[in-house]
């Protein structure tokens, strides 16, 4: 059975969605990090990044949260669009965006003081605006095409990951995905899903979810 190693409301949110929306058969594995546990040798044989979320699978051990998603993906045939097609690879830039970019800027944000301790106030301040920015573009592709998900029509693991990203600014000062005019809708929309609720059930998690 696939177990999925993960923290609530952590990264591993996306695949633990994606999971839901599969009807995949799998095991949550909790991973105590406010003990550390993720930095502990028995995690680490699995992630040497000490990260989460780890998924293992059989022999298959995956680390990084898009490779995760893809791998769900592929494995069961749904929720992303056919290999070799223009929209396959619109998935992929969204998805590698918003890891890269989105999920980059918002660690900045969470944790300024590992980077530039002397000045983590300026880098947090900065960090949000730039996810900020980063949600302006968000905004602006719901907007253009106007459809309900992000790569149009159809609901897509990449929806996954976007939610949990959006998640983590429910708490900012000031402006929060949820504030932009089409993010926002778009965000209803998600929470609507059932998959989505059964993940904030198991994870124990309360209002406000995004």
């Amino acid at each position: 059975m696939i177990q999925l190693h993960h923290v609530p409301s952590s990264a591993a949110m996306a695949p633990h969605f994606l999971l839901e929306e599969l009807s995949l058969p799998f095991e949550l594995v909790p991973v105590n990090a406010a003990a550390g546990e993720h930095k502990q040798p028995a995690y680490l044989k699995l992630n040497p990044n000490g990260l989460i979320p780890t998924l293992v699978d059989g022999d298959l051990v995956l680390y990084e949260t898009p490779a995760i998603l893809m791998h769900l993906c592929d494995q069961s045939g749904r929720l992303l669009p056919p290999l070799g097609t223009a929209a396959r690879a619109q998935a992929y830039k969204w998805m590698a965006w918003l890891n890269n970019s989105v999920q980059t800027a918002l660690i900045l944000y969470f944790y300024p003081e590992r980077w530039m301790p002397e000045q983590a106030s300026v880098l947090k301040a900065n960090a949000q605006a730039k996810v900020l920015a980063l949600l302006e573009q968000l905004d602006t592709e719901l907007a253009r095409h106007g459809q309900p998900w992000l790569l149009g029509s159809e609901f897509s693991a990449v929806d996954c990951l976007a939610f949990t990203l959006c998640r983590w600014t429910r708490n900012f000062d000031g402006r929060k995905a949820r504030d932009f005019p089409h993010i926002g809708p778009y965000l209803q929309r998600l929470l609507a899903r059932p998959a989505l609720q059964r993940v904030f059930q198991t994870e124990g998690l309360s209002a406000p979810y995004c």
